[in-house]
């Protein structure tokens, strides 16, 4: 070896990038690929397209669906456990609101994607089920072994018995939500299909908003999320009930306040006038007139007269006499006035 030192050694020039099929990392690769690449400056956009193309979905909140999903807890976690046998603990994660087509870009597979036909409102919803819980449910089913922890994916299809198996939680968590939505309004839940593909499950455009409720659920140490997803065109027959902030709460007015104002209405004084004649008359025909003169006009004593208040027509009277006292008869029920 050598005793010259280290520092005097040539070596050689690094080659260049693209020769000998070796290429090296500059700063620009490796900032891509710890995910450091600086942001692109954005096209602008401006009008219809940018609200289309917005990723923020500004939405109104839905409160009556958040304790929807909070008694729909409830009772699927019940029905789960009489269908299991097994210690299970359903959580309501979020509820949130998504673009349908963010939604299902997002969607991890393999996983089952239910098609739901929502019989009263003919439209439709999806329920999303993770493959972890898929294989939990199954193993729950068939008495697989428990507390393992979640089983690796391995990328295959759904076998036609897992299907069945899963199928059965699905058509359980439809019939739980109809159950829970009926103080709202009663609805018919079907499942209509189940699709492993998201372009197949596709039930509104991409730039729909949708109303997005997941559910965790949790079978002896194993588990995973099922989602349920309802687009906004979908829930709209029952939008004013959905964004009620109680069961029962009268939107833009109140009862109590309602029925005060028709018992102050009713007793309010109206002063009406009965209509003997009209007679057209020149302003110095007027200013001629003394005490004691008398104007004559054109009716007969049985001819209707015009019943009126604050000069709106309302009825036809007659005039009469009871009780030495000068009454007027109606010929014809008050009548509404039609707004011009």
């Amino acid at each position: 070896m050598s005793d010259e030192p280290f520092d005097d050694i040539e070596l050689p020039d690094p080659p260049a990038a693209g020769m000998d099929g070796i290429d090296h990392f500059d700063q620009a690769g490796i900032d891509a690929l710890f995910g450091d690449v600086p942001a692109e400056p954005m096209e602008r956009r401006s009008g219809l397209r940018a609200v289309l193309e917005s990723r923020i979905v500004s939405h109104e909140r839905l409160p009556m669906l958040e304790v929807v999903c909070e008694r729909m807890v409830r009772s699927f976690a019940t029905s789960m456990r009489n269908l299991t046998s097994d210690a299970i603990d359903v959580s309501l994660e979020d509820i949130t609101s998504v673009r349908f087509g963010d939604f299902m870009g997002h969607v991890q597979l393999p996983a089952m994607l239910a098609v739901v036909r929502i019989e009263e409102w003919a439209n439709y919803g999806i329920m999303t089920v993770e493959s972890s819980l898929i294989y939990a449910v199954v193993d729950a089913l068939l008495g697989g072994r428990r507390g393992l922890g979640n089983m690796m994916i391995d990328g295959r299809d759904f076998t036609t018995i897992e299907s069945n198996l899963v199928s059965k939680m699905i058509t359980l968590a439809l019939a739980e939500f109809g159950q829970a939505f009926e103080p709202i309004e009663p609805i018919t839940l079907q499942l209509e299909r189940i699709e492993t593909n998201p372009r197949f499950a596709a039930i509104a455009r991409p730039s729909n908003v949708a109303a997005v409720a997941t559910f965790r659920v949790d079978i002896d140490g194993r588990g995973g999320r099922f989602s349920l997803l309802f687009p906004y065109a979908t829930l709209e027959p029952v939008r004013t009930k959905l964004i009620q902030r109680f069961m029962g709460e009268q939107l833009g007015r109140e009862n109590i306040w309602q029925a005060h104002m028709e018992d102050e209405l009713r007793k309010a004084d109206v002063t009406l006038d009965v209509v003997l004649g009209e007679r057209s008359l020149r302003l110095d025909e007027v200013r001629s007139l003394t005490v004691g003169q008398t104007i004559s006009f054109n009716n007969v004593p049985d001819q209707p007269l015009s019943i009126e208040c604050a000069g709106v027509p309302l009825a036809m009277g007659q005039v009469g006499q009871r009780r030495n006292h000068i009454a007027v008869s109606l010929m014809t029920g008050i009548a509404a006035r039609k707004k011009s």
